[in-house]
């Protein structure tokens, strides 16, 4: 073969070559695949439908008809009148625990495990592949936050107009508003949670980097999330609350009120965004420079 037609023939394979951008969206398929895929996550999504159906059975076997002046009394007593607000409850529930561990669970595996079982040398073999292969990776984070939360959502949905009655939505300010508006604020405020277990994600992916034990790394991200929580109700550091990760998680009750107080959520979306840059390029810096040979 001549050196023109060998020219010729180089062409024709880079053309047939697949794009930078169909490579990633082939290597995002196959991971979201094994990320929904794993028994383990299937089961704590079970978990999440199932909770919130246990919370409004017991909400409405217990009947209540006043909140107790806890903070979420004003949710309860909405309850009552209309099974929107179980969707609410149930994420102001489990934003304590139950969704930062199902988040924390899939980041922190998200590198660890690949490293963990070995397969993170032929994932990393080629340099200019890490990017693509972090990206990847804490998309399919975001994508499973997501999804968890809008079980969560769903499952609360269908027991409340199941179990309490549904209507024209009472927002905790005493306005009233059509039911289709009422559902597209929980549409809203499902997405603004997913932003703050996205921000949680890559707090998540960054310490899947540092080690090569899932299991260390879950429990690392865990205990960020509850430390976090639990700092948050110190008076005594209240000047520091803002800049905890968790502090704007529960901000969403924002979207239940009329007018929206827009400024409290921006800034739980700047809080988030900005951790989500400072640990994913910790994360990116580490990868990076990985000894893939160690």
């Amino acid at each position: 073969m001549s050196a023109a037609d060998a020219a010729v023939a180089a062409r024709a394979r880079a053309g047939r070559r697949p794009s930078a951008v169909a490579a990633w969206f082939r290597l995002l398929r196959s991971e979201l695949g094994l990320v929904f895929r794993r028994r383990r996550n299937q089961a704590l999504l079970a978990v999440l439908v199932v909770l919130p159906v246990t919370l409004g059975i017991v909400l409405r076997l217990s009947s209540p008809r006043g909140g107790d002046g806890g903070p979420n009394s004003s949710l309860l007593d909405q309850l009552a009148g209309n099974g929107i607000f179980l969707a609410f409850l149930a994420l102001t529930i489990l934003l304590t625990l139950v969704l930062p561990l199902v988040v924390a669970v899939v980041a922190g595996d998200s590198v660890a495990g690949e490293a963990g079982s070995g397969t993170i040398r032929y994932l990393l073999a080629v340099p200019a592949g890490r990017t693509r292969l972090l990206s990847v990776k804490y998309t399919a984070v975001v994508v499973f936050g997501l999804a968890a939360c809008i079980v969560v959502v769903g499952a609360a949905l269908a027991a409340g107009a199941a179990l309490f009655p549904v209507g024209p939505v009472t927002l905790l300010s005493g306005t009233t508003v059509p039911l289709s508006e009422g559902l597209l604020r929980v549409l809203f405020i499902t997405l603004y949670v997913a932003a703050g277990m996205a921000a949680l994600g890559a707090i998540g992916v960054a310490v899947s980097t540092l080690t090569e034990h899932s299991i260390g790394a879950i429990a690392t991200v865990l205990v960020i999330a509850v430390a976090s929580e639990v700092a948050d109700n110190v008076p005594q550091i209240s000047a520091a609350h803002p800049y905890l990760p968790t502090h704007w998680w529960l901000s969403f009750d924002a979207l239940l009120r009329s007018p929206i107080d827009t400024t409290t959520l921006l800034h739980g979306l700047l809080s988030f965004g900005v951790y989500a840059v400072i640990f994913l390029s910790l994360a990116w810096a580490r990868l990076t420079t990985a000894d893939i040979t160690s």
